[in-house]
């Protein structure tokens, strides 16, 4: 990747932003229907850089919450960034260096830094992390329903849609009971579970009668920490353990493919760090031959256009939990939205600069019941 002219960050702003879903969203951490969700943006002279954070109020996916996130860009990150130059947005992960985790506050700085980079350099960030995909397929995730003839409804009109994969949460109690009813009205489908890590190892025999479901992966079936737990339950099942929490940096990742803990990986840009990091993650799945696939945070068209961009990568060759804009909100920031083409994959916008969106920044005011200027 080249570099280009330094950035200055004249300013940054946060604002958070309230937007109702279009259905409450279920998983084993609980029930989603109003997203509180925090906005960056980064001024350079006329070009702005937008990035959009998936920590939520609650603690619960991770360590880190929408309060955690500003506190740190408050107090830290938006002042250095302010006082230093950036030749590249990859320099961003040195200056943030000596802030220990905190992976998503970081990335959606990072994001919005690549952006900026990108509308300064007239180029896009499809092009700039070299991405070789025009259209990316679309997988859907499925929340937990109250009972099975809702959820073969949702799978029904998903399939109408033209989704190539179906994924469902699954939680104790709900989990064999409900694929056996799934399988008996679709037998032949792609599918797979997500767990977000509602079990322990001594679950196991529960993914093991799992492999007669003809599943995908089972993604995070363990706690986040549970590495070596994970190794030692892919050892009794044959249905490929993807791993999602569990992986937050490139070394997380070689250390859970070494161990045969991981032979699916969910990369969530905003979980490992941002783009950079995945891009790391990126060479080494090039290297180990592990396929990737891109997961989803309830982000809105700022968060889900560079997941697109990332999904463009060679390396991300399963569908992804990246579904057009019309499914989760009522209410668009970017324009024009993501939507869902005929076979079931959405297009990689690529010719504008930076996101190759443009983001509604009246829109972004309206929603915002907290302004920071930093």
């Amino acid at each position: 990747m080249s570099r280009f002219g330094t950035m200055k960050i004249e300013s940054v702003n946060l604002f958070l932003v309230k937007m109702r879903l279009r259905h409450p969203f279920r998983t084993s951490f609980g029930i989603e229907q109003d997203a509180s969700i925090l906005l960056i943006r980064l001024k350079m002279g006329n070009k702005i850089g937008w990035g959009e954070c998936v920590a939520r109020e609650g603690p619960w996916y991770s360590g880190e919450t929408i309060n955690s996130s500003e506190y740190l860009i408050s107090n830290f990150i938006g002042p250095w960034l302010k006082k230093t130059d950036l030749d590249h947005p990859t320099d961003f992960t040195e200056l943030v260096k000596p802030i220990r985790g905190n992976q998503m506050t970081k990335a959606f700085v990072e994001d919005a830094i690549w952006d900026l980079f990108g509308k300064i350099n007239g180029k896009s960030i499809y092009e700039l992390i070299g991405g070789e995909k025009s259209k990316i397929p679309s997988g859907i995730s499925l929340g937990i329903q109250d009972d099975t003839a809702t959820l073969v409804k949702k799978i029904e009109n998903a399939l109408d849609r033209k989704y190539q994969r179906i994924k469902l949460k699954i939680e104790p109690g709900m989990d064999n009971n409900v694929l056996e009813q799934v399988r008996d009205y679709f037998p032949e489908i792609k599918l797979m579970v997500d767990a977000n890590s509602a079990y322990r190892i001594k679950d196991k025999d529960i993914f093991v009668k799992m492999d007669r479901f003809d599943l995908m992966m089972i993604e995070q079936p363990l706690q986040y920490y549970d590495i070596i737990d994970h190794a030692k339950l892919q050892k009794e099942i044959s249905t490929p353990i993807c791993l999602d929490e569990s992986i937050k940096s490139v070394d997380d990742a070689r250390v859970a493919i070494e161990l045969d803990a991981t032979r699916i990986i969910n990369v969530k840009p905003a979980r490992v760090g941002g783009i950079s990091e995945t891009l790391k993650i990126h060479e080494l799945a090039l290297e180990t031959k592990i396929p990737l696939w891109c997961g989803g945070m309830l982000e809105t068209g700022i968060g889900r256009a560079k997941n697109v961009a990332v999904s463009s990568l060679s390396t991300f060759s399963l569908p992804n939990d990246i579904s057009e804009s019309a499914r989760y909100y009522t209410d668009y920031i970017i324009d024009p939205i993501f939507e869902l083409n005929a076979d079931g994959t959405l297009s990689v916008p690529q010719k504008a600069p930076g996101l190759s969106v443009d983001i509604k920044e009246e829109v972004i005011k309206q929603k915002s019941v907290k302004k920071v200027e930093i």
